[in-house]
């Protein structure tokens, strides 16, 4: 597990209404901790909202669809209090064994959620979906549903978005109407939630702020280029693993491989001599310098895999089917 410990991320932090200073009150507070699943359509802001509730980058976040593709945890540390976010890929229809396997990460984190952050915006179609009915049904669950974006709409447009969900989710604790992009309303929720949390011991060590492995974020780092840099498919088709991983006091050396699945989509990712994938490589590396707060030497191969979205062996190595 991951055990960096991000910049501005409150170990300590007071919420109101949950903590107190203890010089005032003996009693002590007792110590909540639980799961907290986002879900959501793709592109409505969840792993905006994953980051900007942790205080630190740790999903991806593109313009496209469908960009995260596992169950990301968040742990989120207080001195009474461990908030364990699970960022989510977007719901869809699945198509193909990917899909597959991405929509159950969805459903497998509904399933231990203490509570659930159902993500919209405010340009979401109203259509019934089936995710929305199995919420309905979790009647013993606290559902915070959340109206993203609203930074983008006029007040007329944002009170009717929350009449609309409080109609058709009225077991939804709150409707809440938020910008996570602006961190507008991230404070109120997470006292919200906070006060939904049963009282538990911590699941996870109290400096572990994550349940995923340092090559995994370095492999995100680089699919996250990938997805900004290329367009229609390329993107979707690429898989990327970090086959070599070596850190010195003052310097990780990495070996990693880009995975595609037919050879004229390996061309467009290198591109004229090279230039394309140097690219990729180059903004990666600046991005991993910043998270890992050390300089890094990055070495980027591209091979085909053919068809790995829809073969079982290949999404079983890249750790989709669990």
């Amino acid at each position: 597990m991951f055990t960096k410990l991000a910049v501005g991320h409150a170990k300590t932090r007071t919420f109101a209404g949950q903590f107190s200073d203890p010089e005032v009150n003996t009693e002590p507070t007792p110590h909540r901790a639980g799961f907290v699943s986002i879900i959501g359509k793709p592109n409505v802001g969840k792993s905006t909202l994953m980051n900007a509730l942790m205080g630190e980058r740790l999903s991806i976040v593109t313009s496209k669809a469908q960009t995260t593709r596992h169950r990301i945890l968040g742990i989120l540390n207080g001195e009474n209090f461990q908030l364990v976010y699970s960022d989510t890929p977007g719901i869809i229809q699945p198509k193909y064994e990917l899909h597959n396997a991405m929509m159950s990460f969805v459903y497998s984190s509904l399933e231990d959620a203490d509570v659930v952050l159902f993500v919209t915006d405010i340009y979401e179609k109203h259509d019934e979906e089936p995710v929305v009915e199995r919420l309905r049904k979790m009647v013993n669950t606290p559902i915070f549903l959340l109206v993203n974006k609203i930074d983008q709409a006029d007040q007329a447009e944002v009170e009717a978005k929350v009449e609309y969900w409080q109609e058709h989710l009225p077991n939804a604790t709150r409707v809440l109407p938020i910008s996570a992009l602006e961190k507008f309303g991230t404070g109120e929720l997470l006292d919200l939630v906070l006060a939904k949390l049963p009282e538990h011991p911590a699941y996870y060590p109290k400096d572990e702020l994550t349940d995923k492995p340092e090559r995994f974020f370095a492999a995100e780092m680089i699919r996250e280029k990938i997805f900004k840099l290329y367009k229609k498919e390329v993107p979707y088709s690429c898989e990327v693993e970090i086959e070599e991983f070596k850190e010195d006091e003052n310097i990780i050396r990495m070996r990693s491989i880009i995975y595609v699945e037919r050879a004229s989509q390996k061309g467009i990712i290198i591109g004229q001599q090279g230039t394309a994938l140097k690219k990729v490589g180059t903004w990666a590396r600046e991005e991993m310098e910043k998270f890992f707060q050390k300089k890094v030497f990055l070495e980027i191969y591209v091979k085909v895999n053919e068809n790995w979205r829809t073969d079982p062996k290949a999404l079983t190595r890249f750790g989709y089917n669990q």
